[in-house]
């Protein structure tokens, strides 16, 4: 007997649809305004929900602020592969996938004022760009580009790698113009060597469409 998939309640759907308002409220108020300049009640309201509703989703404005980076994430992630999907060269894929992040992490107000919360950030990371991440490096070991025995260990270590650069940069420890070095040491952990990992990271990189709104 065929099981029957379990119908959404109303209490549910409404707690799906308040939840994915705040988000949506809160990215469009971040991005107008920074997160720490955003307040609570400014989202609530954005979100037409009570000033108290939003607690009962996120116990604190760090907590919607990383909500709302994971749809980014996730929406970077879909912005990359439609410029990678013209890629010939699967190992050009990765490398443009995790020099985009960088650049996106050390240059987007959303991304640089979360750099702190680095561990959360880089569980996030794993979390929702993984899904792009490590099926790229899987094509590119497959089509004998990489040597990668374990995409998912090598993605996390990059994750953690890619959130610390990003601070170093933002803080100052790091130059803006060592960027490509970066990209580069981080390709070596696939298992290329030095100058294929330095050709990789200089390669042209063409531009991703716009942020989608909305």
């Amino acid at each position: 007997m065929t099981e029957q998939p379990v119908e959404e309640g109303r209490v549910a759907r409404r707690q799906r649809r308040n939840r994915a308002a705040l988000i949506a409220a809160a990215r469009d108020v971040m991005s107008e305004k920074g997160v720490d300049a955003a307040t609570m009640l400014e989202i609530a309201e954005r979100a037409d929900v009570g000033a108290g509703t939003v607690y009962n989703y996120f116990r604190s404005k760090d907590e919607l602020a990383i909500a709302v980076l994971e749809t980014l994430m996730h929406d970077l992630g879909v912005r990359i592969e439609e410029v990678t999907n013209t890629f010939d060269d699967p190992a050009q894929v990765y490398a443009f996938g995790i020099r985009t992040v960088l650049d996106t992490a050390t240059q987007d107000d959303r991304w640089k004022q979360l750099l702190n919360r680095s561990e959360v950030i880089a569980d996030a990371m794993f979390r929702v760009m993984g899904q792009f991440a490590i099926r790229d490096l899987r094509l590119a070991s497959q089509a004998g580009r990489f040597e990668v025995s374990n995409p998912e260990l090598v993605w996390r270590v990059t994750t953690h790698a890619l959130i610390g650069a990003s601070l170093a940069i933002t803080k100052g420890q790091l130059p803006a113009s060592s960027t490509e070095q970066i990209i580069a040491r981080l390709l070596c952990m696939t298992g290329i060597g030095t100058n294929a990992a330095v050709e990789l990271a200089s390669r042209n990189r063409p531009p991703l469409a716009p942020e989608r709104r909305g």
